[in-house]
C-alpha cells in the first residue's frame, strides 16, 4: 500500500504519459507545483513498490501494476467529481478542487458505494455486477454500459 501523496504522484505520471508520451521529473514538478527533489523521492518510493522503472537521469516507465493503480486512482477521482458536479450541482472548478481533497481520504469501500449511487442517479448503468474499484472487469463493464 502506498501513501495518498504517492498516489498523486503516480496519477500525475500516468496523465503526463498519456498527454506527452513520456514522463519527466521536470514536468511532474511543474504539474504538481513541487520541487524536483520531492519528485525524485517519490519516484524512488514508487520504484521500491514495483510501480515504475527508473534509472537516474533515465526515462520513467510505469509498470503494468503502476499503470493499473493509476487508472484506479483516476477512476475514484472521476466518481467523486461526478457526484459533486452532477448530483450536488457544484460549479466545475469547485467540484474539481473538492474531488481532489475528498479522494485522498475516502476508502475503496466508500468509493464502491458512491460509484453505484452516482451511476444509478445519472443513469449510466445499474452496476449490478457487484462493482469493485479494485476489479478491472468491473471498470470495463461500466465503460461498455454507459449510454
Amino acid at each position: 500500500m502506498i501513501s495518498k501523496a504517492s498516489e498523486e504522484y503516480l496519477k500525475t505520471m500516468y496523465v503526463l504519459k498519456k498527454q506527452n508520451g513520456n514522463i519527466r521529473v521536470t514536468d511532474i514538478a511543474k504539474k504538481m507545483n513541487c520541487t524536483k527533489p520531492s519528485v525524485n523521492k517519490a519516484i524512488y518510493n514508487l520504484k521500491d513498490n514495483g510501480l515504475l522503472n527508473y534509472e537516474s537521469y533515465g526515462t520513467i516507465e510505469l509498470t503494468e501494476e503502476g499503470e493499473n493503480l493509476a487508472k484506479k486512482i483516476l477512476e475514484a477521482y472521476d466518481i467523486v467529481y461526478l457526484f459533486l458536479k452532477d448530483v450536488l450541482n457544484l460549479e466545475d472548478e469547485e467540484a474539481k478542487k473538492e474531488a481532489e481533497k475528498i479522494k485522498t481520504t475516502i476508502t475503496d469501500n466508500t468509493i464502491n458505494k458512491l460509484a453505484k449511487y452516482v451511476h444509478e442517479v445519472l443513469g449510466l448503468s445499474n452496476l449490478n455486477c457487484n462493482y469493485d474499484i479494485n476489479q478491472e472487469k468491473c471498470r470495463c463493464c461500466i465503460k461498455r454500459t454507459k449510454k
